[in-house]
């Protein structure tokens, strides 16, 4: 790529953990092969060991860093002076494109952006990925987030969501967009169409994401419970994930649903290690966007149970009514249970949907609609940007 061609992408969010980061370090590492020079903006107080090697990694493949500042969760006076640092580091980066990931990342992006841009153009660039769409609009909360998120489209060049379920949210809570929205899924790497085998010490069942209600911690447990009474199933699971406050409420059910013998929690690891922990992995989510874990569990051919909740349906395709209804643990261990009495028939179903998967879920395919699109707003500000 020629200098005049490459652009200088910095991409910042709040939390470096979860599917959120794990689509911006694709998204990054994809656009530095590309030729591009970028970088990464995140907050320094969220995650443990794991995200902290996985950080550095990725900031020795950019050559822009990735640079870390306390940001805060909820909206705090603190806020101000995150503000003024990201601020200050950015303009320090002249960069041509910021694109802003969640909600917190979004704020940060569009505001400092569009400060920076009064100078020379810069693309300004949003993608939710869920965040403030989680809320209910009749909440309070919910009411304050969504004007708070339509005040910012006046500051935003384009939304990239990454599902359509997501682009109707949007619609829906907020309004039809006022800048330009476009969807553009989420990609998997090649190598991660590679089949995982489970382990000889494998467990029957896989949760794998951060302990929170809103991804259904305490449906997949009570589901557990309910295998054992009502189908008198003892399964075993492994749960892998980002603990938080509510993390010792979830260990009190274990022992109040008598399942403790049979659980195993552990702390974050690399996605296709904690695959192969087990024989089938379950989504149990109240609430997604268009889920990682859910891409590349069936990319690697693991068999899967998930909620018809967010874009979901749009990965599983045709067979979207294999999905089971979100916050009912008797359903999910129903569905479990189906899963578990027929082994032919689940590996069977689980080669379908990674053969269906492979044919349109694709890295390079994302990265390359994304320039295309920073472009597309660059040349419309003014034109090709110099760049040696």
């Amino acid at each position: 790529m020629s200098g005049a061609d490459r652009l200088r992408i910095v991409h910042v969010v709040r939390a470096p953990i979860g599917g959120i980061f794990r689509h911006i370090v694709d998204l990054a590492t994809a656009q530095a092969t590309a030729g591009h020079v970028v970088g990464i903006v995140c907050d320094s107080s969220t995650g443990g060991t794991f995200e902290e090697r996985a950080i550095d990694t990725i900031a020795s493949k950019l050559a822009l860093g990735a640079t870390r500042f306390p940001m805060r969760r909820q909206v705090t006076p603190s806020d101000f002076v995150a503000t003024r640092r990201v601020l200050s580091h950015l303009a320090a980066l002249t960069p041509d494109v910021v694109h802003g990931h969640g909600a917190k990342g979004g704020a940060y992006a569009r505001l400092i952006g569009t400060w920076l841009g009064r100078k020379r153009p810069i693309a300004r660039l949003y993608a939710p990925h869920g965040g403030s769409l989680h809320y209910d609009e009749r909440s309070a909360a919910g009411r304050v987030y969504f004007a708070a998120e339509r005040l910012l489209e006046r500051f935003t060049d384009a939304i990239i969501h990454v599902s359509a379920y997501e682009a109707e949210t949007y619609r829906r809570k907020i309004g039809v967009p006022r800048c330009r929205a476009v969807v553009i899924l989420n990609g998997l790497r090649p190598e991660e169409y590679e089949p995982v085998a489970p382990a000889s010490d494998a467990r029957d069942l896989l949760y794998l994401g951060m302990f929170r209600d809103l991804k259904g911690t305490d449906v997949f447990l009570g589901a557990i419970a309910e295998l054992a009474t009502r189908f008198r199933r003892s399964v075993t699971a492994h749960l892998v994930g980002q603990a938080d406050a509510d993390f010792p409420r979830y260990l009190a059910l274990v022992r109040a649903l008598d399942i403790a013998e049979r659980i195993q929690f552990h702390e974050p690891k690399p996605t296709r290690e904690a695959f192969a922990m087990a024989h089938a992995i379950v989504v149990p989510s109240r609430a997604e966007s268009m889920p990682y874990v859910v891409l590349e569990a069936i990319a690697a051919g693991l068999p899967i149970i998930a909620t018809r909740v967010g874009g979901i349906p749009e990965i599983f395709g045709p067979r979207a009514d294999e999905l089971v209804r979100p916050g009912d643990p008797e359903s999910l261990a129903a569905a479990i249970d189906r899963l578990l009495a027929d082994p032919a028939r689940t590996r069977g179903d689980a080669t379908a949907r990674r053969q269906w998967l492979h044919q349109r879920f694709s890295i390079d395919v994302m990265q390359r609609a994304v320039e295309a699109l920073y472009r597309d707003i660059l040349i419309a500000k003014a034109g090709r940007p110099k760049r040696n």
